[in-house]
């Protein structure tokens, strides 16, 4: 229950769903996301609010600082992890890992056009040689300690192995 703000100039961009996420509330809010989502994307929307506002500022200044630099490459990278094809529903629990590497700086050294075929892959490793972590997250629905470092490790190894 809730407002969805659709933005035209997103859906021209490729950015699909063209959603608006500074705009957009939820009356249900994170009472219909599992436990795991909410740890892995609390500051997700907070970010991307914060990349538009700037994304839009920065074609008018050339002298970026570093942090306003790492929040715009950050806001690329992230946007184009939320992209989905039409009719492409994903697991929870895949979307949950996917984003968890997106949030916790594991995409940061990916060039942006690299940023969907990194979630692919890294996606199809984890259905094929840790589909026990992803049962793990989809049934126990958050994340514990244990579960986080496997993530970490797997992650690091593969973001290392990447290319």
């Amino acid at each position: 229950d809730g407002q969805i703000f659709l933005e035209t100039g997103l859906f021209y961009r490729g950015i699909r769903p063209a959603i608006n996420v500074g705009l957009s509330v939820s009356r249900v809010g994170s009472a219909a996301q599992i436990k795991a989502m909410k740890q892995v994307a609390g500051s997700m929307k907070l970010e991307l609010a914060q990349f538009r506002e700037m994304e839009a500022f920065a074609q008018f200044g050339s002298d970026l600082d570093k942090a306003t630099q790492r929040l715009l490459q950050r806001g690329q990278r992230l946007t184009e992890l939320l992209k989905q094809p039409q009719y492409s529903p994903m697991p929870v629990e895949e979307q949950v890992v996917a984003i968890f590497a997106g949030t916790r700086g594991f995409l940061d050294e990916v060039p942006v056009a690299e940023v969907t075929r990194f979630e692919t892959e890294f996606l199809a490793q984890m259905r094929a040689k840790h589909g026990d972590l992803l049962a793990r997250i989809r049934e126990s629905q958050k994340l514990d300690e244990a579960t986080e470092s496997e993530l970490r490790t797997i992650l690091e190894d593969f973001a290392r192995k990447f290319s």
